[in-house]
């Protein structure tokens, strides 16, 4: 079992230094992921997603779970009624998924203008060597828990590129 997990950061430039500590963490066996995204979401609204290429990670899930999870988080509350029923049906393919609307929030209301974040898929933890490490970066976490089940399922959703829903112009 997995766990997809949230780290945000107060400001832009956390999150990139502590993808670094993690990495560090990962070569030590203090932590196993099998997949790492860093957002940053500028003043500007605009968002930035960092998918980094690791040769100890699997990057199980890659561009087109991390690109349509963060489209969800940053785009469905200025899509408007006319493409609702659509993103509905994405939450609730998500939402089987093992990422819950609560979920989505809580991180939504984390990365806010001016803030960024590490999105994790944790294989293997020792909580408090980690969690002891990364306090220095002050991260606010959000988290939820991913069954085998889910989990494989995940995986199969995304194992090919999936197309990233359109927003009409």
């Amino acid at each position: 079992m997995s766990d997809l997990v949230v780290l945000a950061f107060d400001n832009e430039y956390t999150a990139d230094r502590a993808r670094e500590r993690l990495l560090q963490l990962q070569e030590q066996r203090l932590i196993i992921l099998d997949d790492l995204v860093v957002v940053v979401r500028h003043m500007d609204g605009k968002v930035d997603v960092k998918h980094p290429k690791n040769a100890a990670m699997e990057g199980a899930l890659g561009g087109a779970f991390w690109g349509m999870l963060i489209g969800l988080l940053f785009l469905s509350p200025f899509l408007g009624a006319a493409i609702g029923a659509g993103i509905g049906g994405l939450m609730g393919h998500y939402h089987d998924l093992g990422v819950d609307e609560k979920f989505m929030k809580e991180v939504g209301d984390y990365l806010h203008p001016g803030t960024s974040g590490i999105f994790l898929l944790i294989h293997q933890v020792t909580p408090d060597r980690v969690i002891s490490q990364m306090q220095g970066f002050q991260p606010h976490v959000v988290r939820t828990n991913l069954s085998a089940e889910k989990e494989s399922k995940l995986r199969e959703a995304f194992s090919e590129e999936a197309q990233v829903p359109q927003v009409p112009a």
